[in-house]
Order: structure tokens, then sequence, then C-alpha cells
């Protein structure tokens, strides 16, 4: 049985989201520290992404050991401690890179929409 259109978005926006969401993460990060639930409600937000905690505690995890991102445990007057995020200075020149291929990524892409 071969799948149908709406079938092969569903497989294909997964792997679509994936690929975007260290670029998000670090575009957010540039803004300002954020703890984990914060940022995936304001990529939810933003964006209209879902990030389960299952991908986005990893990635984050991923991207200190890259160096792009350091985490800090405060504790506010109210509440649990939580882990606050943000971007390192090899983070910022990395997503300056990002920026740049994404930029022509994007308007290669959106000539190509325009054309079709």
């Amino acid at each position: 049985m071969n799948p149908n259109s709406e079938e092969i978005i569903n497989r294909w926006m997964p792997q679509f989201r994936k690929g975007l969401l260290e670029f998000i993460i670090l575009l957010k990060l540039q803004q300002g520290e954020i703890y984990g639930y914060e940022l995936a409600v304001e990529i939810k937000k933003l964006t209209s992404i879902e990030v389960a905690e299952g991908t986005l505690y990893p990635l984050l995890n991923r991207l200190k050991r890259d160096r792009l991102v350091i985490s800090e445990w405060k504790t506010a007057e109210i509440g649990t401690p939580r882990k606050y995020y943000q971007i390192t200075e090899f983070g910022i020149e990395t997503l300056t890179k990002m920026k740049q291929v994404w930029t022509n990524t994007h308007s290669s892409i959106l000539n190509m929409v325009m054309q079709s």
C-alpha cells in the first residue's frame, strides 16, 4: 500500500523540526538566560513546535557538551531551584554562522517555492 501525502508529511515534520530545534534554542538563548520548561513554552508560543522534555533536555545537554551553552541552578524566593541556560561566546559565534547558513538556505528555498 502506498502512503498518501498526509502520511508522508507526518513522517517528514518531526525530522524537519528536529533539524531546526538547535537553531531555535540558540536564537532564544541569545535573548537571555531561561530555564528549560520556560524555553519549551516559548518555543511553542513562537513557532507552534511542541518540544517534549525527552527531546529538549538531551538536546540542551548536547549543546552544553559542545560548549554552546552553559547552565546554572538558581533558587527562586518561592518554589524549587531551576536550571537556567545561557548561550556562551562560542555559542554566539556558532549561531552567527548558523544564521548565515539559514539566510542563504531560506532564500534559495523560498525562490524555489515561488517558482513552483
